[in-house]
């Protein structure tokens, strides 16, 4: 008996260490099937974000294919374009070297063309002097034409003014142009147009001229400017049509 109870006690304990170990080794496959599952989870998460990398590289790589049919043609244009470039550059210092020579035989045209042009004022400025001295005369005529005429001391002209001395400065339309002013009063540059058939440019340089040289009178008030005749002016023009022919 007392070794049957020896023996009991000794399946007892042994029964006790046995559910220990038991317990103590389903804690750990627990623990480690817990720790399993998230390192699956850790596992499939990576996986999940490889896939969308290797996606993500695949598209750009696609994309990447793409520019580089795209960029091919541009740079083959690029390389004709630089081609060009050097071709229009040579072209263009070949061409700044005659226009270099060219320009020098133009400047001195101009040196020569500028001298004529000085002339031509010198002898407009004479023209200008003589007309001034026409109409102070025109002035002394109409001012006192009786007292002229009673003395003896006045010595006139043996042969009347011509049309064409007296306005030999003046164009014929100019000539047109003061003479229809003088006999329908103020007008504007466009209906002067209208009336010698010219453009608005030439018209409008022509008043201009005459207005300056000191033939017109230009009212300002309004737009377009009123151009009228100069009475001393339109005196001479009435004296001059009806002085005679010689």
């Amino acid at each position: 008996m007392i070794a049957g109870y020896e023996y009991y006690r000794q399946v007892s304990r042994a029964h006790r260490e046995y559910v220990k170990a038991r317990d103590f080794l389903e804690d750990i496959v627990l623990s480690f099937n817990r720790e399993l599952q998230r390192e699956s989870t850790k596992f499939d998460s990576m996986v999940s974000k490889v896939q969308e990398s290797y996606n993500t590289a695949e598209v750009s790589y696609r994309k990447a294919e793409t520019l580089e049919r795209k960029v091919e043609p541009l740079e083959n244009q690029l390389g004709r374009l630089n081609q060009s470039y050097q071709t229009l550059s040579q072209s263009i210092t070949s061409n700044l070297n005659q226009n270099t020579q060219d320009n020098t035989t133009i400047l001195s045209g101009l040196a020569g063309l500028e001298t004529k042009l000085k002339d031509i004022e010198v002898t407009q400025e004479t023209l200008r002097s003589k007309m001034a001295g026409f109409e102070e005369q025109i002035q002394k005529l109409s001012v006192a034409p009786s007292a002229q005429e009673t003395k003896t001391d006045v010595v006139l002209p043996p042969v009347l003014i011509k049309r064409d001395k007296a306005l030999a400065a003046l164009t014929e339309t100019e000539i047109a142009v003061l003479e229809m002013l003088s006999q329908e009063g103020a007008k504007t540059a466009p209906e002067i147009k209208e009336r010698v058939h010219l453009s608005r440019e030439h018209t409008a340089r022509l008043m201009k001229k005459l207005y300056e040289e000191g033939y017109l009178e230009r009212e300002a008030g309004k737009i377009p400017f009123h151009y009228s005749i100069k009475k001393e002016m339109e005196a001479f023009l009435q004296r001059v049509e009806k002085a005679p022919a010689t």
